[in-house]
């Protein structure tokens, strides 16, 4: 019976996992069949469908291989290239972060994931100044609510108050639909804290004026600061942003499905909040002089006992 490995390879097909387990892998066999050596146009001129073809279905079939090749052309010069910080393979091997090969990455990680999981301990006990408008229990709830939008998709921009109109329209309508911003991300009484942060991450998303990145970001802040009883309960990895990069390099794997589990898996044996892992796999993934604080100091120090259970995790 043949055996399959967690790449869904043969497992003497898969250089991983041979590797791992010690296991003969197959040796790479390429096709004996004789290659044509006639370019395609040659060869298609040569024939008599090419003959049929007459010049002006020719010239057709020209300028759609242009067209292509200029398409490519585009998509290649789109290509962005992004250089990772990988630490030496010395044999590091942990079941929850299958694709680290490094003690120091693993220890790097465990360390990103405390500094996270601090700043989430610390937005909800003693958040910093500039969230004074958000937490302030005083203020309108719309207007707070409408702040802390406005800081999820735009840090170091200057905020306008909610009567102003600018901006973020689709937004606002979202909003107005259902009486207020407040009734919308409330959504249904009976809805639990993570059920309820995963249906308006989904409905603000429908939207598609906010990213991935700023939406958690927004959800995470508006339950952190107490405004809204919402938290995460999932990562929600996709498209193109570094929280969803390191996550694929962290845990080994790119399938949506298992980063969720591998995710969960990780933020219990750590400690910390899954929604720690946000801020952390995204710090981990920019390098080690690319630390963002998202609102903390980018220096702060994490909670040593923290640091010391996502150590103790992931044995490092």
């Amino acid at each position: 019976m043949p055996a399959f490995c967690r790449h869904n390879r043969l497992l003497a097909n898969c250089p991983i996992c041979t590797r791992e387990q010690g296991a003969v892998m197959n040796p790479v066999v390429s096709s004996s069949a004789p290659r044509s050596t006639v370019p395609r146009e040659r060869a298609a001129a040569a024939s008599p469908a090419g003959d049929r073809l007459g010049g002006t279905a020719r010239s057709a079939a020209k300028g759609r291989t242009g067209r292509a090749a200029e398409r490519t052309r585009a998509a290649a010069n789109a290509v962005k290239v992004r250089r990772l910080e990988r630490g030496v393979d010395d044999g590091y091997v942990s079941t929850l972060i299958q694709g680290v090969r490094s003690s120091a990455d693993a220890a790097r990680l465990a360390d990103e994931l405390a500094f996270a999981a601090t700043r989430l301990d610390r937005l909800a006990q003693d958040p910093p100044d500039r969230f004074a408008t958000i937490v302030d229990p005083a203020g309108d709830i719309e207007e707070r609510t409408w702040a802390a939008v406005q800081w999820a998709v735009d840090p170091d921009g200057t905020p306008v108050p909610w009567s102003s109109g600018e901006g973020l329209e689709p937004y606002r309508a979202w909003a107005g639909r259902a009486g207020s911003q407040a009734a919308a991300i409330a959504g249904e009484g009976h809805w639990t804290a993570t059920r309820r942060f995963e249906r308006i991450f989904e409905r603000i998303g429908a939207l598609g004026v906010l990213d991935r990145d700023q939406r958690y970001e927004l959800l995470v802040l508006l339950g952190c600061l107490g405004l809204y009883e919402l938290e995460a309960g999932r990562l929600f990895p996709s498209g193109e942003n570094e929280t969803t990069w390191a996550a694929k390099r962290a845990f080994g794997i790119g399938d949506p499905l298992l980063l969720e589990r591998r995710a969960a898996d990780l933020a219990e044996a750590c400690h910390v909040p899954l929604a720690a892992l946000d801020l952390g796999l995204a710090n981990w993934g920019a390098g080690s002089t690319a630390r963002t604080g998202r609102g903390v100091e980018d220096d702060m120090v994490p909670d040593p006992d923290r640091v010391t259970a996502a150590r103790a995790a992931l044995a490092v």
